[in-house]
């Protein structure tokens, strides 16, 4: 009997049922391809070989004899896939993975990892330090808690783990804030009490408190609906009558300096919102990604506060926000987002003042996005509610009352799936193309499922804000979160990248194109089959996101390109086209390419956003009005991408565009210190202000205009 010499320097009798087994999962694995008995015939080769040796063969050598043989008999995917898992495996023993991206974050080098996330300045210490901690925690998760299939994939660029940086850590990506109870009940911030706010000023003011409190807690977005601020500036209307009442005496003098009093009120009070949001450093090494949702109900007994509430909102975002240079520019947060409803769609509506308001705020400041509650509620069981951040919806639910209940609520995290990798491993082959698909959907299911096995662990003691004063919920201390896991009160997303490119390979067309369109929808109804049938097997609600793909959108394409070499429409671009969206090079007008995409927002309900690309509007609003009336009647979840720039070096006012060498340069005085450039554009929902990795730069170059 031949032997074999393990890692350990053990030796221990050869067997070949191992050899199987491993070969026999690296053809199982997402990037392996199955061939019948090639493992069998590979293991009794190297057994032979084994024999023949006088001295025993080690490990190592085994696992080059696989690797080669499996390339010998036309099988390189499998070999490339049985390489990876053996690295992969090797990378768990190491003690020390990380010095090198670390050193190269400290030195400037590390580009990856610097422009990931173009919300956050690398340069500056407290986010060096988070992301530091990212590497850390990263390389934690990678050896010690996520299987070695799962790392596998990952790297190989079948599937992305989302926030992998956090993954160790009890919390979860993004929720909507049940700010209304916070405020009218109370909360808890740092240990002390915060009782109902007798004032807008204070209510704002508060209201921010918790906003850094909640990001520090949580790395994705938040929302909050800004209605529950309609009561503070009632009272403080009525505090500022029965103050000048007392003072003059006359109800009718009294009334008039009391809406002059409360107007400086309003005024401060979202002042200190935007400001406050701007400028506070959350734990995360970046200002707090929170959105501003903007809806106007009939029914509020507030309605009229909450108006002059949205139309301050909206006029102080048209003026911006100084930069160092004292010169107002587009600040990325909070995201705005404006509901369009029949209360303001028509041009007799009551509030219709207030669309053309966030109509003229758009063109100046990309913001608000606007959703249609028509839309929504088609597609909600008649409710209208926010996105949590930037793009991910919850499904709709009902407490033990059988009442609606949308805030208070929260997403665990997301797994996203490389549709066009697919498409190149089918060769063209529609039916392998949804092969291959089924047994990659089940790597991002595993995922999920780790996300939710590690987080129903967690007590409410870790996080507050959370799970004890309000945010999410008001549990006892030491109380299990695990509930809330389940049943559909929280999600877990599938999230995907690359129709159009996955189109183009399978079909030879864009998904414009009716034979493509066909088959994206194909993949959209395979993808919708698969959470319905996880959420109904686990009890976890899986759901459907279209992925914003900051810098995901350059990764998987750049794995691709080394793996498969230069595809034309495919990995020759730096970038894939993210979800469902149109070819960002392809000519479409407006109204086409939201009505287009609006078919697949309906089936991508756990999340999606659809964007427009248009020239300077401010002198043409009647234009952006027809737009946003289409928005109304046509598309659930729309934004406006325009240029919104400056140059400190020159005091340059315009759009500032990418130079032959990728880089960003003034037209007026050629500056290209990145330093005195503000450069903002639609990363990929949110704004981005510093920056983007290359293949986010080149996707954003190469959009072409919609109108």
């Amino acid at each position: 009997m031949p032997q074999v010499i393990k890692r350990n320097g053990k030796k221990v009798d050869f067997d070949r049922n191992k050899i199987i087994i491993a070969i026999e999962k690296a053809m199982h694995s997402s990037s392996g391809v199955y061939v019948e008995n090639q493992a069998l015939e590979i293991a009794k080769e190297i057994e032979a070989l084994a024999n023949q040796k006088e001295l025993p063969l080690s490990i190592y050598d085994i696992e080059s004899e696989v690797y080669y043989r499996l390339i010998q008999n036309d099988n390189p995917a499998t070999a490339r896939s049985y390489e990876s898992y053996k690295s992969v495996q090797q990378y768990k023993r190491e003690q020390n993975t990380t010095d090198e991206d670390i050193l190269g974050l400290l030195n400037e080098t590390n580009e990856d990892l610097m422009d990931e996330n173009s919300n956050k300045n690398a340069i500056i210490a407290s986010t060096q330090r988070d992301l530091i901690a990212g590497e850390v925690s990263k390389d934690i998760a990678k050896r010690k808690m996520i299987p070695a299939d799962l790392v596998e994939a990952h790297e190989s660029g079948a599937i992305h783990i989302h926030d992998m940086d956090y993954f160790i850590q009890p919390i979860f990506n993004c929720c909507l804030v049940n700010m209304k109870d916070m405020l009218d009940n109370g909360t808890v911030v740092n240990g002390k009490m915060i009782e109902t706010p007798k004032s807008f000023q204070v209510a704002c003011n508060v209201m921010t408190q918790i906003i850094a409190q909640i990001a520090s807690n949580q790395y994705g977005g938040q929302s909050i609906n800004i209605s529950c601020l309609g009561k503070y500036l009632r009272r403080s209307y009525e505090k500022n009558l029965n103050l000048a009442l007392d003072t003059l005496g006359d109800i009718e003098l009294a009334e008039k300096m009391a809406n002059r009093m409360t107007k400086k009120d309003l005024e401060s009070g979202i002042q200190t919102i935007q400001y406050q949001i701007n400028t506070l450093m959350t734990s995360n090494g970046q200002a707090p990604f929170v959105t501003l949702f903007m809806w106007l109900e009939d029914n509020d007994p507030y309605v009229d506060e909450v108006a002059k509430i949205i139309e301050e909102i909206l006029k102080q975002r048209i003026q911006g926000i100084k930069n160092d240079a004292g010169v107002y520019v587009t600040p990325a947060f909070p995201k705005l987002i404006y509901v369009l409803d029949e209360n303001n769609i028509n041009k007799d509506s009551k509030y219709y003042y207030l669309t053309s308001l966030a109509i003229r705020c758009t063109a100046k400041r990309m913001y608000p996005d606007y959703i249609s509650a028509k839309k929504m509620r088609a597609n909600y069981e008649g409710n209208v509610f926010s996105p949590m951040g930037c793009r991910a919806f919850l499904p709709p639910y009902k407490d033990e009352k059988g009442n609606y209940k949308f805030e208070g609520r929260f997403n665990m995290g997301a797994c996203s799936i490389n549709l066009p990798q697919i498409g190149i491993l089918a060769g063209g082959d529609e039916e392998k193309f949804f092969e291959i698909l089924e047994k990659r959907l089940d790597l991002v299911k595993r995922v999920g499922l780790l996300r939710y096995e590690h987080l129903k662990k967690v007590t409410s003691d870790s996080s507050p804000i959370h799970w004890q004063h309000g945010a999410i919920a008001r549990l006892g201390k030491h109380e299990s979160i695990a509930p809330l896991l389940l049943n559909g009160y929280s999600t877990v997303s599938l999230g995907y990248i690359g129709i159009y490119e996955a189109t183009i390979l399978t079909k030879g067309v864009s998904h414009t194109d009716k034979k493509g369109y066909a088959f994206a929808m194909r993949i959209m109804d395979a993808l919708n089959a698969a959470v319905k049938k996880w959420t109904e097997e686990y009890g976890i609600k899986f759901t459907l996101y279209a992925t914003p793909a900051e810098s995901l959108t350059q990764r998987f394409a750049n794995i691709d390109k080394e793996r498969f070499g230069i595809i034309e429409n495919v990995t020759d671009k730096g970038y894939y086209i993210n979800s469902f969206h149109v070819d960002v090079r392809e000519k479409i007008s407006a109204f086409e390419k939201f009505a287009f995409e609006a078919k697949f927002q309906d089936k991508s309900t756990g999340g999606c956003i659809s964007y427009v690309e248009i020239p300077n509007m401010g002198h043409n609003l009647e234009a952006l009005e027809t737009i946003v009336r289409f928005i109304y009647d046509n598309i659930q979840y729309a934004e406006f991408n325009t240029k919104s720039d400056y140059c400190s070096e020159c005091g340059f006012d315009g759009e500032i565009k990418l130079n032959e060498h990728g880089d960003w340069e003034c037209p007026q005085c050629h500056n290209t210190d990145r330093s005195t450039l503000s450069v903002v554009r639609r990363t990929c929902g949110y704004l981005g202000e510093n920056f983007w990795n290359e293949g986010r730069t080149k996707e954003i170059n190469a959009r072409v205009l919609h109108i």
